[in-house]
C-alpha cells in the first residue's frame, strides 16, 4: 500500500514537473552549465510570445552558462525568429539560437547570436571541451542589432543569417561541423556575461522548420505539415491560428473579417479567423478543388478552380455554399480574380499545346475567353488579379528568360507595366483592399523561372501600389499554396498564409 502510494506520488510529481518544464513548443527549459542564479522561461500563448531570462559568466573559452529553452532535432532544420533583449545592460551579453550535442557544460555547440553591443555572429566549439571559435572576419559585419535571426543545419553544415525588419536575411556566417551528431539539442539560450546579473529578452515568430531534402517530390513521398498563419503587415506580427501534419493550402479572408477559407483534401473549409473549428463549404459536385479559388467584391459569391474529367476548370457559385455553375470549356484554367463589378473573371491556363501559362478574362455571362497575354513574350504569365478600382489587372511574367517579375496593365490588355525589378522570383500578387498596399511571394533566384515549388525559403513583401521598394515582412520555409489568392483583410491591415514545416 504504501509503495503504491509513493509510486502515485512519485508519477504525480513527475508529470507536474515536466509540464512545468514545457513552454510553448520547447519540451526543455532549464540551465546549462549551473549558473549563480537560475533563469526561467514563459509563454503567452495569447500573442505567442516567449520570454526568457538567464544568468551566467559566459558562452565562450572551454564551457557554457546559460539558460536554455531545447527540442531534441535530428537532421537538417531552420531555426528562425526574432529577438530583441529587454532593457540596457552588458554589452556582451548574448542572445539567439543554439544547437547542442549534449546537455554537458563543456559540449560541442553552435551558435547565432546577438551580443548586446550590436554584434551579430556565429561562435562554435567544434569538440566536446575544445575553445570556442568564431570566423577570424566575424568583427566585419555591422553592429546594428539585428532582429531577425536564422540557422541553419544542412547536413553537417550550419548557416547563420541574420536581418532587420524589411530586409532579406544575410549570410553571417558558415561552419562545416563534421563531428557533430546527427541528433542534437536546438533552441533559444540567453547568457548575462555577468553571473550576478539575470538578462532578459523576447522570442516572437518562433518557427522551427523541418525541411525536405532538395529532390523531394511531395507527389511521390507525401505531404509536410502545415500552419495557417495570420500576420499584421505593419508590425510584423505572425499568429499560427491551425495547424496539421498534412497538406493544405491557399487562405482566403472573408468579407465579414471573422473567417477565412482555405482548401483541403479537394474540399474547401472555413476557420474564425482567430482559430477553432473548421467547418467544410459545400461545393456541390465539385469536390476535387485545388488551391485556386477567390471570393468576389461584394462577398455575395465564391469562385473555385476543381478539376473534373478534362482538368481543371472554373466554376461560381454562392458564398454560402451550393451547386456550383461552369464558367470555363477549356483546361486546364486556374481561377485568381474576379472583377471589381463582379462581370469578369481572370484565371491561368494552358492552351492548344503550349508548354508555359498564359492568362485570360471570361465573362460571366456569355463565358467568351479572351486572351490577354498569349501575345506578349513572356516565358509564363500566371497570378492574374483586379486591383479594387478595377483600373489594372496585374499579375507575374517573365521576359528572355529572366526572373519572374510583378508586372500590371489595364482591363483591354493596354499600357503594360513592370512593377518589381530585382534578382528574385516573384509571384501571385495581391492588392489591399483599399488599394494602397500590394503583397507577393519572393523565391530564391535559383528556381525555375516558370515553376513556384513547394519546400522552398521564401519571402513575402510589401510595397505600395503607388511605388517604392518592397520590403520583407515574413521569412519562411514554403512556397506552393503559401499565398495563391489575395489573403487581405477587409481592413487592409492583416493577411493570411500557410508556411510548411515537417515533423518535430
Amino acid at each position: 500500500m504504501k509503495l503504491s502510494l509513493f509510486l502515485f506520488i512519485f508519477m504525480s510529481l513527475t508529470t507536474i514537473l515536466s509540464a512545468q518544464n514545457k513552454v510553448g513548443v520547447f519540451e526543455n527549459n532549464k540551465d546549462i552549465g549551473n549558473p549563480k542564479i537560475s533563469g526561467s522561461a514563459s509563454y503567452d500563448e495569447a500573442n505567442q510570445t516567449y520570454t526568457i531570462s538567464g544568468a551566467g559568466y559566459n558562452i565562450w573559452f572551454e564551457r557554457d552558462e546559460h539558460r536554455f529553452l531545447f527540442n531534441q532535432l535530428n537532421g537538417d532544420f531552420i531555426l528562425t525568429a526574432n529577438f530583441e533583449f529587454v532593457g540596457e545592460n552588458d554589452n556582451h551579453r548574448k542572445l539567439g539560437w543554439m544547437v547542442r550535442s549534449s546537455e554537458d557544460a563543456n559540449s560541442q555547440m553552435c551558435g547565432a547570436f546577438l551580443h548586446g553591443d550590436g554584434l551579430t555572429a556565429m561562435q562554435w566549439r567544434e569538440r566536446t571541451g575544445t575553445v570556442m571559435e568564431e570566423p577570424t572576419d566575424v568583427f566585419n559585419f555591422k553592429k546594428r542589432y539585428v532582429q531577425i535571426i536564422q540557422l541553419e543545419r544542412r547536413g553537417k553544415t550550419f548557416i547563420m543569417r541574420a536581418a532587420n525588419p524589411g530586409e532579406p536575411l544575410q549570410v553571417v556566417g558558415t561552419k562545416v561541423l563534421e563531428q557533430f551528431p546527427d541528433d542534437v539539442l536546438a533552441g533559444v539560450v540567453i547568457c548575462s556575461h555577468d553571473e550576478n546579473v539575470i538578462e532578459t529578452a523576447k522570442v516572437w515568430n518562433l518557427r522551427i522548420d523541418m525541411p525536405v531534402a532538395e529532390n523531394y517530390n511531395p507527389y511521390q513521398s507525401g505531404w509536410i505539415g502545415c500552419r495557417l498563419e495570420t500576420m499584421n503587415v505593419f508590425d510584423g506580427k505572425r499568429t499560427v491560428i491551425y495547424e496539421k501534419n498534412d497538406r493544405f493550402e491557399a487562405p482566403n479572408w472573408m468579407r465579414d473579417g471573422e473567417k477565412l477559407l482555405f482548401n483541403m483534401e479537394g474540399l474547401l473549409y472555413s476557420i474564425p479567423a482567430t482559430g477553432g473549428e473548421i467547418k467544410q463549404i459545400n461545393t456541390g459536385s465539385a469536390q476535387r478543388l485545388n488551391n485556386d479559388h477567390c471570393i468576389s467584391f461584394d462577398g455575395k459569391m465564391l469562385g473555385i478552380s476543381s478539376n473534373n474529367e478534362q482538368g481543371s476548370t472554373v466554376y461560381i457559385l454562392p458564398i454560402e455554399g451550393g451547386e456550383p455553375e461552369q464558367i470555363t470549356t477549356k483546361t486546364p484554367s486556374y481561377l485568381h480574380g474576379w472583377s471589381p463589378d463582379g462581370k469578369d473573371l481572370v484565371y491561368a491556363g494552358q492552351r492548344d499545346g503550349s508548354s508555359v501559362f498564359n492568362f485570360f478574362k471570361i465573362s460571366i455571362k456569355d463565358k467568351k475567353e479572351i486572351p490577354m497575354t498569349d501575345n506578349l513574350p513572356y516565358g509564363h504569365a500566371d497570378g492574374c488579379e483586379y486591383s479594387p478600382d478595377g483600373k489594372y489587372i496585374y499579375y507575374n511574367g517573365c521576359i528572355n528568360g529572366e526572373a519572374m517579375q510583378i508586372w500590371r496593365m489595364k482591363p483591354d490588355g493596354t499600357e503594360r507595366e513592370q512593377i518589381t525589378h530585382d534578382e528574385y522570383n516573384n509571384w501571385f500578387p495581391h492588392i489591399s483592399p483599399d488599394g494602397k498596399w500590394m503583397v507577393f511571394i519572393s523565391f530564391p533566384p535559383d528556381i525555375d523561372l516558370n515553376s513556384h515549388p513547394s519546400y522552398k525559403r521564401v519571402m513575402l513583401r510589401l510595397m505600395p501600389v503607388s511605388g517604392g521598394a518592397p520590403k520583407v515582412i515574413a521569412y519562411m520555409y514554403g512556397g506552393q499554396g503559401t499565398i495563391n489568392v489575395n489573403s487581405w483583410s477587409p481592413d487592409s491591415k492583416h493577411i493570411a498564409f500557410v508556411s510548411n514545416s515537417g515533423k518535430r
